[in-house]
């Protein structure tokens, strides 16, 4: 059970200690308190946990302070929307995410080079950009790859994230102890950025590391469906991350380990994104890089890359995570399937374009309502 207060109450208001009084002084019940910033404004909201099936909603109702009380299922208990919670959004260091914004992160899949990192975020700079990715860690199908610099290049990274302005960084971490570097060097460069903890598509069932991020409360999540599971076992994983006590967390589609996507590197999933926006109140990401594998062309001159970016776009995608290299041919991690940097303010427009039919498309449902 969830109970919804009105919005701007104070959390130590009187009332909101009477109705979490109410709920403790049944047997068996506990409450967890949550601020949920919401698409226009800021909710407290208080979870009931322990046998709530056959609790009365009417004593919380009849509390003034209370707006409504809504009972959840089992499943998805953390982050689903339930048919009437808000979709949950909030600003991490100057940056807002929520199911109504919508954030570009061109970046290099692998931090190899200084050139190449800071040739990339000037050019970032140059368009406005605050948001990338950089992966320091790096799991690979076989371990002859390149397995990503570590640690040792997280200071100068985020050196060079605070120089040119960025503010947000999408890095995949593979064990516990990745959170720890990430925090001390972060510390260590005076928060000159600010980083988003990726759970990679090949540890989407990695629990213990669910339970790892889930467990900090200072970075927000990214997480990448499993390659090769159900949309619900993926789902399942962020009701992980979430019940740790973390709800900041985006959900990002990078496409099916399918041949049916052939000659595509994956299966392109931009179909679930308005899906996963309706069961859930998370912001929902699209990888089309991962997806497509290749920077190949269409015949009327697009790249395929820019097709699958359109189409999640114009489904209502809130996130893009894109990888772009200033020379693909050095990279040491999926090179083939990098943008290059002059092809960033074309990027840019492409998916302006897409996001301006979104925002029409959803103007005449309105429109058709009032």
């Amino acid at each position: 059970m969830v109970i919804v207060m009105k919005a701007d109450l104070p959390r130590d208001s009187e009332e909101l200690k009477q109705v979490i009084a109410l709920a403790e002084s049944y047997p068996g019940v506990t409450t967890r308190m949550h601020v949920v910033q919401g698409a226009t404004r800021s909710l407290t909201e208080l979870y009931l946990l322990g046998p709530t099936h056959a609790l009365p909603a009417a004593p919380f109702e009849e509390f003034e302070c209370v707006e409504k009380v809504v009972r959840i299922t089992e499943k998805f208990r953390a982050i689903g929307r339930h048919g009437q919670l808000e979709a949950i959004g909030w600003e991490y260091n100057g940056v807002t995410f929520s199911q109504e914004t919508l954030h570009v992160f061109p970046g290099v899949c692998a931090v190899d080079r200084r050139e190449n990192v800071e040739d990339t975020f000037r050019a970032l700079a140059g368009l406005g950009i605050v948001t990338t990715r950089a992966g320091a860690y790096k799991p690979r199908t076989s371990p002859y790859d390149f397995q990503g610099l570590g640690k040792e290049c997280l200071p100068w990274l985020f050196e060079l994230a605070g120089k040119y302005g960025i503010r947000v960084i999408a890095m995949e971490v593979t064990h516990e102890s990745h959170i720890h570097e990430i925090r001390s060097a972060l510390a260590a460069s005076g928060n000159a950025t600010g980083v988003m903890l990726q759970i990679g598509t090949r540890n989407a069932q990695n629990f213990e590391l669910l339970k790892a991020v889930g467990a900090q409360s200072d970075m927000p999540v990214l997480f990448k469906r499993g390659m090769g599971i159900p949309l619900e076992e993926s789902l399942n994983a962020c009701e992980y991350v979430a019940s740790g006590g973390n709800h900041r967390i985006v959900f990002g589609l990078r496409g099916m380990k399918t041949q049916l996507g052939d000659p595509h590197r994956n299966f392109v999933d931009f179909a679930h994104v308005p899906v996963v926006k309706r069961m859930t109140r998370m912001p929902v990401c699209i990888d089309p890089s991962h997806s497509v594998g290749r920077r190949v062309v269409a015949p009327d001159g697009i790249l395929d890359i820019l097709h699958v970016t359109a189409q999640a776009v114009i489904a209502g995608a809130n996130m893009v995570l894109v990888d772009v290299h200033p020379r693909p041919a050095e990279a040491l991690c999926d090179g083939p399937q990098a943008l290059l940097l002059d092809e960033l303010p074309y990027l840019m427009e492409d998916v302006a374009i897409a996001r301006r039919a979104y925002e029409e498309r959803t103007a005449l449902v309105r429109r058709r309502a009032s």
